[in-house]
Order: C-alpha cells, then structure tokens, then sequence
C-alpha cells in the first residue's frame, strides 16, 4: 500500500497561519482524508456495490434535473 504524505514547508518569515492553509489545501486536493475515512472501516463487497450504484442512481438524477433545467 503506498502511503501519502502531504507536505509543506514553511518559508522563511512566513505566518504559520499561511502555511497551515496551504497544508489544508494540499490534504484537500490529495484526498487524503476521503481514503483515510474509506479504510477506516471494512466495507462487505455487496455492500460496497450497493452503495456505488446508489451513487450511481444519484448522480444520473442529478444530471437529468440538470438538463431539465437547461
């Protein structure tokens, strides 16, 4: 398994504030949080199947509400 490291380094003079932000923006960007929280807890395959096509069902209506209103 590989693992991600966000990483960032502080400029001179720089606030901490600003490179906190920064850090948060690249844990954002990365995912690195939305996997932490999928390896979190063992999902069964049938499980996990309902749930993609549930996802699957939201984003098709989703789109065609979207194209309704276009």
């Amino acid at each position: 398994m590989e693992s991600h490291l966000a990483e960032v380094k502080i400029q001179e003079g720089e606030p901490l504030e600003n490179a906190l932000r920064r850090f948060k923006r690249k844990v954002q960007q990365e995912d690195i949080i939305k996997e932490v929280k999928r390896h979190s807890y063992y999902m069964k395959p049938g499980e996990k199947m309902r749930m993609k096509q549930a996802l699957a069902r939201k984003r098709n209506r989703k789109k065609a509400r979207k194209e309704q209103t276009d």
